[in-house]
């Protein structure tokens, strides 16, 4: 079994993090705004940014299925390793979910999603409010929740690379491994 992850699973690794990087302070910064063409554009930003994260999910998950990671090493205790086992069900399954919510959202709301302002997706509900504001307060829990989980995430690859001392980080960070 390799030692790091592959060159594919790296890249879709850090685009998805780039992506919610820029779309969460991007939501909490639009959404603040009064009605004006800039608050619709940052929307059909962040609009984008969630398809492009969806698609790219989808994609991961695939190659995750079909890539076996490396093992987790064996200073790792065994709750450490459900842990990390637990922490990357959850973070896909939300990278995946997260943007159907904010797609249901928009449906609900009677906003379409359009692509680049040229690929209409198609509405996943009808036009309702009450389903459109329930949608909206899942879909900010959700990201909450998931600015959480990755606040541990980073955090317990930090742990293992300053404290511990092992090679997870260099599994996933690419300029780690430079000259290794």
């Amino acid at each position: 079994m390799a030692d790091r992850y592959t060159h594919t699973a790296v890249t879709l690794h850090w685009l998805i993090a780039l992506l919610i990087f820029a779309t969460f302070p991007l939501a909490l910064y639009m959404t603040g705004l009064h009605l004006s063409p800039l608050k619709l554009r940052l929307y059909a930003y962040h609009k984008w940014a969630g398809m492009i994260v969806l698609m790219l999910a989808l994609v991961r998950i695939y190659w995750r299925v079909t890539h076996r990671p490396p093992a987790m090493p064996d200073s790792m205790v065994k709750w450490e390793k459900l842990a990390a086992h637990a922490m990357h069900h959850a973070l896909y399954l939300l990278i995946f979910i997260i943007p159907i919510t904010g797609w249901l959202m928009s449906s609900a709301k009677g906003f379409p999603v359009v692509l680049f302002g040229v690929l209409p997706f198609p509405d996943m509900v009808g036009k309702n409010k009450e389903l459109g504001d329930l949608l909206q307060e899942v879909h900010e829990v959700l990201n909450y929740t998931m600015l959480g989980l990755v606040i541990a995430h980073v955090a317990a690859a930090l742990k293992h690379h300053f404290i511990e001392r092992d090679d997870i980080l260099k599994r996933m960070v690419p300029f780690l491994n430079k000259g290794a």
